[in-house]
């Protein structure tokens, strides 16, 4: 059984812009606050006197910036691996609307569903489909608990939804804020919480994985 951290990216969006929906086809880069972000996870690593042995990240800018921020911080020596199944959710027809747009063209329901329950909205035009994103999410974690040492896997907010449904644990809420970071126990296909959605401080990662 490994342990791995996962971490959501920073955020995209600044004072005063425009707050939309944000998936594989909004590839957004970090805005200032979003790089001091993922600089406070690579600090709290640092401090906890972690140095990860694999960094692995998906494939669109915010994730990939938030990973390269995360190795600078903590004497990375590898190379920061791109996984495509961390990839986040194209929202299809939702994607670049705000909550406000999609409540008012798809109904409060629907938006409640993933908002709110965590559940896929019926009738809508994301992808890949369900099975393909549970499907990646459990063997994404599973590559990288093959690690000997620390791995850190960024993604998104919505991949990681589908790594919380395939964990076991207490019945806590799916979402993760922006910058923070839960904790994984891997064993082949299963798995287990130890922290979900979690700011990133030194002395709680030091306690789970030192």
């Amino acid at each position: 059984m490994a342990k791995i951290l996962l971490a959501r990216h920073g955020n995209t969006f600044g004072p005063g812009d425009r707050v939309v929906w944000v998936g594989a086809q909004e590839d957004l880069p970090l805005v200032e606050k979003g790089e001091a972000q993922a600089e406070a996870l690579g600090e709290a690593l640092r401090d906890a006197a972690l140095t990860p042995v694999r960094i692995i990240c998906g494939p669109l800018k915010r994730t990939r910036r938030a990973a390269e921020l995360v190795a600078g911080l903590t004497g990375f020596g590898g190379e920061i691996e791109i996984d495509l199944r961390l990839r986040e959710i194209d929202y299809g027809s939702w994607g670049g609307k705000t909550s406000d747009e999609i409540e008012a063209e798809f109904g409060r329901e629907a938006l409640e569903e993933w908002d709110v329950h965590h559940r896929r909205p019926m009738g809508c035009d994301w992808s890949p489909d369900e099975a393909t994103l549970k499907t990646n999410a459990l063997a994404a974690m599973a590559d990288a608990a093959k690690t000997e040492g620390l791995a850190v896997v960024i993604t998104s907010n919505g991949i990681l939804r589908y790594m919380h449904a395939a964990l076991e644990g207490a019945d806590d809420n799916a979402k993760v804020k922006t910058g923070y970071c839960c904790g994984a126990n891997i064993k082949g296909e299963h798995g287990t919480r130890l922290f979900w959605n979690a700011a990133p401080e030194a002395d709680l990662l030091k306690q789970t994985f030192g």
